[in-house]
């Protein structure tokens, strides 16, 4: 088999990409890699053979990148010059391969298109969090807006289309149209729906005691566990940060993602909430800029620490809410305090809140006083630490991974 597999974003996107890549290949088919050029050393470092697609950085810079009903538009200008390569690169593969194009949601317009030119192209897509797929059944956060659980489904799936047709549609269809009418397709008119019902098979980068199976979610659809892949399994603490954790009690690790080049109001209440508490704090950003000149001696910055070798020794990890985060602190038995600004964040914050595993504070509301409160809600609380620990022992199931190849054979056979 060959499979061609597309991604767009961070590395919290590539990387369950490259988890699925690197599986097949050592099952022995045939694989090419296409993501955002800035990610070639991860790609290759994982032996995978790279095509790298345009990206700007300057999109982290954008004022409304991490904006809870702006921020898709943002994401979604970034990646038109990405996919918009995809449709030439799979038309010059030579004909007659058992091929499966592997997709992000968001390149799933443009593999409609590659199966338009290439007939018999299979096409699976990656859904790596719970909020990718819409559904009208609880839980269900439509942005940071939680629905009720008694509003009736009628209201909710008029609720989705009002959200679509003001905050989706209008940014994405006339790409997808101009795409599509240059190539004698017929329009769009919901974004959502088509992407929904372009796959071959669906395919989910979470577990189902996170997310279970809604009824409205598409099918035929294969169920894994979270995709935790490291790109450096072997890599130790540096010996400032181990000095650092020896000489106190368990700091509370802070991070806003690494892509976030706009956190310094959330580092500085940050830095206030853990002296007012007495707690250690470990800032984690590449972006030294973002926090002030001088840090007092409670803060250690790190630029980049693994969290698989830091969250077994903090005491909490706060954090953006993005679902790779996410899932290693859950994977590690570590309370969260999510702080949730755009995307898929208000979800995941809601489900990490629901299984009892940590709290939420909404990034627009952060102040030192709030975050300060936050954490007395998870720091040192045994009933937050008990049931982290019991999530722990899930990880011990097996990820799915066997079974997503299995599938994605199967759906590669004529």
């Amino acid at each position: 088999m060959h499979a061609v597999v597309v991604t767009i974003g961070s590395a919290g996107d590539l990387f369950p990409f490259l988890w699925m890549g690197r599986a097949l290949r050592e099952r022995g088919h045939r694989v090419d890699f296409l993501g955002p050029v800035q990610h070639e050393p991860y790609v290759t470092r994982a032996g995978l053979p790279f095509h790298g697609l345009p990206a700007d950085p300057a999109v982290l810079d954008h004022p409304d990148l991490w904006h809870p009903t702006r921020g898709f538009a943002v994401v979604w200008q970034a990646t038109r010059p990405a996919m918009a390569e995809l449709p030439a690169y799979m038309e010059a593969l030579p004909p007659g391969e058992d091929r499966v194009l592997l997709a992000h949601p968001l390149a799933l317009p443009e593999a409609d298109l590659c199966r338009a030119a290439c007939p018999g192209l299979k096409i699976a897509a990656a859904y790596l969090a719970p909020s990718n797929l819409p559904t009208v059944h609880d839980p269900l956060m439509l942005g940071p807006w939680r629905v009720p659980r008694w509003a009736p489904h009628v209201a909710r799936r008029w609720l989705w289309r009002r959200l679509a047709a003001s905050l989706v549609d209008p940014v994405a269809l006339p790409d997808v149209n101009a795409a599509r009418a240059a190539r004698g397709l017929p329009p769009v008119h919901d974004l959502v729906k088509h992407i929904t019902g372009v796959p071959d098979l669906s395919v989910t980068l979470f577990p189902g005691w996170f997310a279970p199976t809604q009824p409205d979610w598409p099918q035929p659809m294969i169920r894994t566990g979270f995709p935790l892949y490291d790109p450096a399994p072997d890599a130790a603490l540096g010996p400032e940060l181990q000095a650092f954790l020896a000489s106190g009690p368990p700091p509370v690790a802070f991070t806003p993602g690494t892509g976030n080049r706009q956190a310094g109001r959330y580092f500085e209440a940050a830095a206030q909430a853990t002296r007012r508490l007495g707690l250690r704090a470990i800032f984690l950003t590449p972006h030294r800029e973002q926090l002030p000149a001088e840090l007092p001696e409670h803060i250690l910055w790190q630029e980049y620490v693994p969290l698989k070798a830091l969250l077994p020794h903090v005491a909490a990890l706060a954090h953006h809410g993005g679902i790779g985060t996410t899932a290693e602190a859950l994977r590690a038995g570590t309370p969260q305090l999510v702080v949730p600004l755009a995307h898929d964040q208000f979800d995941n914050a809601a489900r990490v809140v629901s299984l009892g595993a940590g709290a939420s504070l909404h990034a627009s509301r952060v102040t030192a006083e709030r975050v300060a409160q936050a954490l007395r809600r998870v720091v040192g609380r045994e009933e937050v630490g008990g049931r982290c620990r019991e999530i722990r022992t899930r990880f011990n199931a097996p990820s799915g991974i066997d079974q997503l190849c299995a599938s994605l054979e199967a759906l590669a056979v004529p």
